[in-house]
């Protein structure tokens, strides 16, 4: 049975237009009519940046994100610096931030995390001055982001088939980046910069991240061919993507990488143009979240 705390004053938004949210909807309904409590539905793009300061302004102590990554990073960017907490009933394809905190799973499961009130303090990310909370990067990812918000239809299948047809045209990303230690050039298939371990569905790109401790994790994956893409992914899933030598991880508060031209970048899915340089740098302690206890 989910026990309710009524003393916190808690804001609902949905994304209707993600499938799962959708469904969701009527759980999340039932859950914040019991505590007299408002759910909001988005209309379009950044709609859920709007609906989130509105609920600041109305002395909200927390504001829940219903949908995928990319409703959490319009919401989330609202909550920076601020007091309200953000919740997370994640119904989206990756759902990297909410498994990180421990909030992913069943509908129920997440409404117990948020009826329960714990709260604590993680680091945020900014990529060309955007946001991110989970992961940004450059390369494959930023194609295959920008091809899979084409979709009329998602999912993890379709973010696997989208990724086959994108690898077969993919050129991999010449670049330097700078760090604590200095500067690094390299060649890389992908270049992801993250303030949690993982993109989401378990693949997790920095082994070991925390969203607490003051710093973002840069991993810069080697061009792809056919003796080393099978370990890599297996890797990737496995949680050991750092034993490879030939994978460059570096952790630190801030990175400059330099790639020459304008490209691709996304923020936990959502892309940007942007020119041959490109800073990221964290925000430590910059957003209250709910999640469970830390074990």
């Amino acid at each position: 049975m989910v026990k309710s705390f009524p003393s916190l004053k808690i804001r609902y938004i949905v994304n209707p237009r993600s499938g799962r949210a959708a469904r969701a909807r009527a759980a999340v309904e039932h859950f914040a009519a019991g505590r007299g409590e408002i759910v909001a539905a988005t209309t379009g793009p950044r709609h859920a940046t709007v609906l989130a300061q509105a609920a600041i302004t109305e002395g909200c102590d927390a504001v829940v994100a219903v949908g995928g990554d990319g409703t959490m990073n319009e919401i989330a960017t609202a909550l920076v610096g601020t007091g309200t907490a953000l919740g997370l009933v994640p119904c989206g394809s990756g759902n990297g931030l909410a498994r990180h905190l421990g909030c992913y799973g069943s509908v129920a499961h997440s409404l117990a995390v948020i009826a329960a009130g714990h709260t604590r303090r993680i680091d945020t990310g900014l990529a060309a001055g955007n946001p991110f909370f989970c992961a940004a990067g450059l390369g494959f990812e930023a194609e295959v982001a920008d091809r899979f918000n084409r979709l009329t239809s998602r999912g993890f299948l379709r973010y696997l088939s989208t990724s086959l047809r994108a690898f077969r045209e993919f050129q991999p990303l010449a670049c330097t980046v700078t760090h604590a230690d200095g500067t690094t050039s390299l060649a890389a298939f992908t270049v992801a910069v993250a303030n949690t371990d993982q993109y989401g569905n378990n693949a997790r790109i920095a082994p070991g991240a925390r969203c607490d401790d003051g710093h973002i994790n840069l991993t810069a994956v080697p061009p792809l061919h056919a003796f080393n893409l099978l370990p890599l992914a297996v890797q990737l899933f496995a949680g050991t993507l750092g034993r490879n030598p030939r994978v460059a991880r570096f952790a630190g508060p801030a990175f400059t990488v330099r790639t020459g031209k304008p490209g691709r970048l996304h923020t936990d899915g959502e892309v940007h143009d942007v020119g041959p340089e490109i800073e990221f740098r964290v925000r430590p302690a910059s957003l209250l979240v709910l999640a469970p206890p830390e074990v």
